[in-house]
């Protein structure tokens, strides 16, 4: 899991220094303030960083489908910022506020929207770290960004309710098979993921407004998926399985191009994994 700093948060420093310039000024001290905010936020990394977590503090209301695309598209922006540059840059704005004045104090003062600007951190930090990061903390993130641009208290991805409803309706040897995977780990249980899984999820989430992109990727691992399954049929010796995986192939059907992609696919690779996993074990 990614740890929000807020010495590390662009857009809190912004705020922040902003606040301290005008309460220098009100007090007739000598701004400070105001000589380290032209230092470090124009034609700077800082200054483009920080016009990413203003685009998602103050954007309009927007569809959901439009905040989607607001926030994949400040996700690629932040990664073509310069991370060695931008660290530097971080550093040395602490050092030199650190120097004229007292850090506890500084970092005190309210931020309206610092719940918005931890989210941006997170997420930002997710796509440039190369470490895998926690799903479940990029959904919450993505949820509370995509709440604050469309002025609306979304739901989580209805994933959950629907798996139950159309598994429930499926035969219950097929739904064994296929669908052994808990509706409560994908909610909030990912340690219990696999490596494929994980990596699904994340390509999931972080593709989710490229539709184009999300297809191809999703095809290419339902074709993968449908061939491993296809191998297990053919060297089994037990001719129920046989059959059942007969009827789980009949379920792995591609994404057209005019298709939508619904979140049933998502979870159905999940779980495709989850029975590959499990069809290696007993193997």
């Amino acid at each position: 899991m990614i740890k929000h700093s807020k010495y590390k948060n662009t857009g809190l420093l912004f705020e922040l220094l902003v606040r301290q310039a005008t309460s220098d000024l009100m007090s007739n001290t000598d701004p400070k303030a105001v000589k380290i905010f032209k230092k470090y936020f124009t034609d700077t990394e800082l200054g483009k960083e920080y016009t990413l977590y203003n685009t998602a503090a103050n954007a309009p209301k927007l569809s959901e489908t439009k905040a989607e695309m607001l926030i994949s598209t400040i996700l690629e922006q932040a990664k073509k910022l310069d991370r060695s540059k931008l660290d530097r840059e971080k550093y040395n704005l602490i050092k030199e506020v650190k120097k004229h004045y007292d850090l506890d104090d500084f970092f005190k003062a309210k931020v309206d929207f610092y719940k918005i600007y931890a989210s941006v951190y997170t997420l930002i930090e997710s796509q440039v770290s190369k470490e895998v990061s926690d799903t479940k903390q990029i959904i919450t993130n993505k949820l509370t960004l995509l709440e604050h641009v469309t002025k609306e208290v979304l739901t989580e991805r209805k994933v959950a309710s629907k798996v139950v409803q159309e598994f429930m309706k499926e035969d219950k040897d097929v739904r064994i098979l296929a669908y052994k995977i808990l509706v409560e780990k994908f909610n909030d249980k990912y340690a219990g993921l696999s490596t494929e899984q994980r990596d699904l999820l994340k390509e999931y989430i972080n593709n989710i407004s490229d539709t184009k992109k999300l297809r191809t990727y999703l095809n290419t691992k339902l074709l993968e998926v449908k061939t491993e399954l296809t191998g297990f049929k053919f060297t089994t010796s037990d001719k129920v399985l046989e059959i059942k995986l007969n009827e789980v192939l009949n379920f792995i059907k591609p994404i057209g191009p005019n298709d939508s992609i619904k979140d049933e696919v998502l979870v159905g690779l999940m779980q495709y994994h989850q029975l590959i996993s499990e069809l290696k074990a007993v193997k």
